[in-house]
């Protein structure tokens, strides 16, 4: 019971910050850093609770899943990957992907 507890304390945070005008998490914010789709809008909350999940996914696999942000060009992990989202430094709001990768 503990573990579904904690799941579901997981995804209200993570998703829920992630997919609300903050467009990220307390610890992004600080940062700079928002959670984009691929055109740069606002993530919606399955398409973040998606990316929760493939996180867990990215840490069960030797954390390979997060390493890989080191080697691929958009600086993606294996989550970002599967929800097709991007982490950019920014402000929330109207951040269009256009000139960040060219």
């Amino acid at each position: 019971m503990l573990n579904l507890i904690s799941i579901a304390l997981g995804v209200a945070y993570f998703a829920g910050m992630e997919s609300s005008s903050w467009q990220g998490t307390l610890g992004k914010k600080v940062c700079g850093l928002i959670v984009v789709d691929a055109n740069g809008n606002r993530i919606s909350f399955l398409r973040a609770v998606g990316r929760y999940f493939a996180k867990i996914l990215s840490a069960l696999i030797l954390l390979i899943g997060f390493i890989m942000v080191a080697f691929t060009d958009k600086k993606q992990g294996l989550h970002d990957m599967l929800a097709g989202t991007l982490v950019l430094k920014g402000q929330p709001g109207g951040h269009g992907t256009r000139g960040v990768f060219d």
